[in-house]
């Protein structure tokens, strides 16, 4: 299958091209290289410096690749800033997938692959967090992707378009030629990781009296990998109707869990400092993913929070600065 992975320069998007042509499919990357990488593309796909707000220029890459699906990973993705911009989220990242959703109909490409997320339960009734779980974003990049979600519940009755919708927190780890650079960085391992390359003195744990067991926040982390093989599987059984599923750990680490294991790893120190809880922060987010288990078989490889840290610090030794290409 040829399949069109916007936002296949980003962390999570050049993986999935990276496993999707390993699993025997061809890639065609879309990516403005906002937040990209253009090292990070995957030898074998075909790349395409294009920007979704630009219709034009989507429709001539549907147009001249003719991709039979599309994974759509590229949005801006930070929950802070959405807090701070929210027209940029609630403008840009629905007006941009709409624009994609578009032209995909119009071009003939009916099956669609959304990376979601778990922002969608603010304040969730159950714990691990199911697909049943009630809708309440959390932040306007949390009510942008259920604005897109809601796009395709729709265009399924009215185009027969397939899709499924996977929703996760935390991507972590690397694979071996592929991790995470971002400018600027906010995720907890990448940064703990940088006190132990020594690019930071230290890492902040905004509260330490939470109602968790050591009293920080306790959040899921899923290996890169394993979210690939995730979306492929999803792609792969799309003919068998349109679905969403909840990726998670089922049990969640804590943020002194994750500091205390890069210690272990890197055999630095790693001083950490508490300051005060962040806004909006909830105590415990984890969820479910009984589901795509049980139907699709997905095997996460990658289960306990060493192997998911050591193949990140794995990456980071060797890529110190990143790809290097800011």
């Amino acid at each position: 299958m040829k399949v069109l992975v916007t936002g296949g320069a980003g962390y999570i998007g050049s993986v999935s091209s990276a496993e999707l042509l390993r699993a025997g499919h061809e890639v065609v990357v879309l990516d403005n290289l906002y937040q990209g990488h253009r090292a990070a593309v995957p030898k074998g796909a075909v790349f395409v410096e294009a920007d979704l707000a630009n219709r034009a220029q989507i429709d001539a890459i549907l147009t001249g690749h003719k991709p039979e699906a599309i994974m759509h990973f590229a949005a801006y993705s930070l929950v802070g800033e959405s807090m701070e911009s929210p027209f940029k989220y609630l403008g840009e990242n629905v007006t941009n997938a709409l624009n994609l959703l578009e032209s995909a109909v119009d071009h003939g490409v009916l099956k669609f692959i959304l990376s979601s997320t778990a922002n969608l339960f603010d304040d969730p009734e159950k714990m691990p967090i199911a697909e049943t779980e009630r809708i309440v974003p959390g932040s306007p990049y949390g009510e942008s992707k259920a604005i897109i979600e809601r796009y395709l519940y729709w265009l399924e009755k009215t185009h027969s378009l397939k899709y499924a919708c996977l929703r996760y927190f935390n991507a972590a780890g690397a694979a071996p030629e592929r991790g995470e650079d971002h400018a600027p960085e906010l995720h907890l391992i990448p940064l703990v990781l940088q006190v132990a390359l020594g690019q930071r003195d230290s890492i902040k744990m905004f509260g330490d009296d939470y109602d968790t067991p050591d009293g920080t926040c306790v959040r899921d982390y899923i290996h890169v990998l394993d979210l690939a093989q995730a979306h492929i599987l999803a792609l792969e059984a799309l003919d068998g109707g349109s679905q969403v599923y909840n990726l998670g750990n089922g049990q969640g680490y804590s943020v002194k869990q994750v500091i205390e294991t890069a210690r272990e790893i890197t055999g630095h120190t790693i001083p950490a400092e508490v300051t005060p809880r962040r806004g909006g922060d909830p105590a415990i987010l984890v969820a479910s993913s009984g589901k795509i288990r049980e139907t699709l078989g997905w095997k996460p490889q990658y289960l306990e929070l060493e192997a998911i840290v050591k193949t990140a610090w794995e990456w980071h030794q060797t890529h110190p600065q990143g790809y290097n290409d800011r």
